[in-house]
């Protein structure tokens, strides 16, 4: 991965990371609660989703995020000093990020309005789109798919545990 990549892409991330951490971990216990019936009785294939999100509170969510926090960082520190393959899973961690911040926006229209996270995934996405685009330069198509899917099998099989550490505390 070259300086110019590292300096404008890998060591920026965990800050907005954490940016858009706060802004769910702020909001989301009490967006929760004065959504969740709305929201049940809008999707009720919803409810499982929806009733451990409202267990989940502010405390448990910040737990959940701490967590994705240390992955994150372990994957920047790796690519810091050279560790094989640290671009391919430091993208794919990129990749599944893009693809949760979409997943806000898809939330938003869906609800029809605000949800936890919109704002920072708003303000977050050009950074997203210049990070694909130079991941998409730096690997081929079946390469980059590949890593794309494998961060978001990461992704899925970590928020689990994550949310799963956060509901024991």
């Amino acid at each position: 991965m070259s300086a110019l990549s590292v300096l404008t892409l890998v060591l920026p991330f965990p800050l907005l990371f954490v940016i858009h951490e706060a802004e769910e971990v702020l909001v989301q216990h009490g967006w929760m609660k004065a959504h969740r019936a709305d929201l049940e009785r809008r999707f009720p294939w919803s409810h499982n989703i929806l009733a451990h999100l409202s267990r989940l509170g502010r405390r448990g969510f910040a737990i959940a995020a701490l967590e994705e926090l240390l992955v994150l960082s372990l994957a920047t520190c790796y690519v810091l000093v050279g560790g094989t393959c640290s671009m391919q899973a430091w993208s794919a961690l990129f990749m599944a990020f893009s693809l949760h911040l979409l997943v806000h926006v898809a939330q938003a229209v869906a609800v029809g309005g605000y949800v936890p996270g919109l704002a920072t995934s708003l303000l977050l996405l050009p950074f997203a789109a210049y990070g694909l685009w130079s991941i998409w330069l730096a690997m081929g198509c079946l390469e980059f798919m590949a890593w794309g899917l494998a961060g978001v099998a990461f992704m899925v099989a970590n928020l689990r545990l994550a949310h799963w550490l956060g509901s024991r505390f």
